[in-house]
């Protein structure tokens, strides 16, 4: 399964288990634990869309593309930028 499949697999599945809508991946790597997919969800929707609330999740998959874990790591609307330190 290519980076590409494993992303959508990632949006597909934590859609599905927090009812949030999918706006962007923001990151992907592999460790020894599998594949970590970085997603951006929408959390709340607001008027300007630029304080929509956004979360930052970490989705770690199997090699299959099988959700193991996923953790929301933190908030921001979305017309804030992205703190780098948040990201590592």
């Amino acid at each position: 399964m290519d980076m590409k499949e494993l992303a959508e697999r990632a949006k597909t599945q934590l859609a599905e288990i927090t009812g949030l809508k999918p706006i962007t991946v923001t990151g992907a790597s592999r460790d020894e634990q599998g594949w970590h997919i970085a997603l951006d969800m929408l959390e709340m929707s607001r008027i300007p869309n630029s304080t929509d609330v956004l979360g930052d999740y970490e989705v770690l998959l199997d090699d299959n593309g099988n959700m193991l874990k996923f953790e929301r790591k933190q908030t921001r609307l979305r017309g804030e930028p992205m703190e780098e330190a948040a990201r590592a």
